[in-house]
């Protein structure tokens, strides 16, 4: 049995669905694919804060005028939780604590599953916001069929979907170091400059924005002539925001990532 094969045997297993959809490649592919599959359309949510990247909604949309969704948008609501605001280790349990209470509030009486964009190779990470999903019965489709990382992007060049070739897009917290509050205008910068970065495609879309206590740090995994142009749009806006730019280093997943921080 091949990997679509696999997924749609995972959606036979229940008569009504709600995707989580982030504008993100993995949950923007699971949702696309259940929905020309299910004979029931599937709601799909989408729920935005100062954390999602402004250039999620627009995407999402564009999907779901082309593929008929039927979409909602919801107020994320993690920016209203202390315990997410203060940026612990455990955030993303919080910020996963509140999407899906938002989503089953917006289900009214449904009893359908709630899915997420998780796939295998997530079972790996640090992931606090699976504990959450846990508790409160959130499926992963793409982890229950057998599908990583690899294959997801599989599926979405197969069906040749617009956004096959997206850069990851975590959410605006996540670049924050560990401890650091969560604060809107921090999200808000380090959107505009990611979307600077991105635009002047020196880096192919490869780099993270890092939010330190002594400043700003962009890491990339491009090679070192990619490094001046992607140091001087940084340090402009550094600058600008008067913040200190602390050059450009070699990228390091989960360098946010303070396991010792209070």
């Amino acid at each position: 049995m091949n990997a679509l094969d696999r997924l749609h045997s995972v959606l036979d297993s229940a008569a009504d669905w709600s995707f989580a959809v982030s504008g993100g490649v993995d949950s923007m592919t699971l949702a696309t694919l259940a929905h020309r599959y299910l004979a029931r359309p599937p709601r799909i949510v989408h729920a935005t804060s100062s954390a999602v990247p402004t250039a999620a909604r627009p995407l999402i949309e564009a999907q779901a005028r082309a593929e008929g969704w039927r979409l909602q948008v919801i107020d994320a609501g993690e920016f209203a939780d202390p315990a997410y605001r203060a940026n612990p280790v455990n955030r993303c349990y919080f910020c996963k604590s509140n999407l899906y209470d938002g989503i089953r509030a917006v289900m009214a009486v449904s009893e359908g599953a709630v899915a997420s964009g998780t796939n295998l190779d997530d079972l790996g990470d640090f992931r606090t916001g699976l504990a959450a999903a846990a508790e409160r019965g959130i499926r992963h489709p793409f982890v229950e069929a057998g599908i990583d990382k690899a294959g997801v992007r599989a599926l979405t060049r197969a069906h040749g979907l617009a956004f096959a070739e997206l850069p990851a897009q975590p959410c605006l917290a996540s670049p924050v170091e560990t401890g650091l509050r969560i604060e809107p205008a921090n999200m808000a910068f380090i959107d505009r400059l990611e979307a600077a970065l991105r635009r002047s495609g020196g880096s192919g879309g490869d780099f993270r924005v890092r939010l330190r206590r002594d400043g700003v740090a962009v890491e990339t995994g491009s090679a070192p002539e990619a490094w001046a142009d992607l140091a001087a749009i940084a340090a402009d806006a550094c600058a600008g925001a008067r913040r200190s730019f602390l050059g450009v280093e070699p990228y390091r997943r989960g360098s946010a990532f303070l396991k010792d921080a209070p």
